[in-house]
Formats: C-alpha cells, structure tokens, sequence
C-alpha cells in the first residue's frame, strides 16, 4: 500500500483545515486508518485512528485528548481516500502530519504499521 497524503499549509489560528491521504496500488477498504504528527523538534505522536470492517457503514475511532472534539478522521472507501479534518486549529498543531494504515485499530493508534505516507506540512500562525 503507497500512501500520498496533501492538503498542509498555513492556516490562522481557529481556522480550518482538511488534510487528505489517497492510496494507490491496494484499496484503502480492509485497512484501519490514522494520522500521526511530529511537531518541531518533537517525536512523532497520536492523532487519531477509525476502524474497518467488511460493510461497516459506522467506525470505532479513537483520539488523542489534545485533539478530541476539533479534529476527525474519516474514510471514503469509493475513492482510495482518508482525510482528517482539522477545526479550530491552534498554534500548538503545528506539524508534520502522516497518514498511515494498518490492521487494525490498535496496530495503526500504537504505530505498529507498515504504510505510512510522506507527510504534509501544517503550519498554524497565532
């Protein structure tokens, strides 16, 4: 499975962004899904992770407390397509932010994963 993940930039404080991550040479359906990010000079960290199941048409997720409530992960099986979906973003969420796949849920929120994208820059100005 290769991973392409864009949509980084620079956005404002309490703004919004969408950050997307399209697969190729395998479907995206059969694999549990989630973002990482490493900010500056950090280790690479947690940001959230749903589930999949044969004609499941709900996921379980799973967040890191940090983003709870601002941040989403989703899926468009139909398009090879995950996306995480960033609202009132804040300074701190600055970072690089990875995609990747696995799976299962555990497997891909411990990092236990074998795909993982480039990464796409997010940089957010207070």
């Amino acid at each position: 499975v290769q991973l392409q993940a864009s949509g980084g930039g620079l956005v404002q404080a309490g703004g919004s962004l969408r950050l997307s991550c399209t697969t190729s040479g395998s479907a995206l359906d059969g694999y549990a899904i989630g973002w990482f990010r490493q900010p500056p000079g950090k280790e690479r960290e947690f940001v959230g992770a749903i589930s999949w199941s044969p004609g499941a048409t709900s996921y379980t997720d799973s967040y890191a407390d940090s983003v709870k409530g601002r941040f989403t992960v989703s899926r468009d099986n139909t398009k090879n397509t995950m996306y995480l979906q960033m609202n009132k973003v804040k300074p701190e969420d600055t970072a690089v932010y990875y995609c990747t796949a696995g799976s299962t849920l555990y497997t891909v929120a411990s990092a236990k994963t074998r795909y993982w994208g480039q990464g796409t820059l997010v940089t957010v100005s207070s």
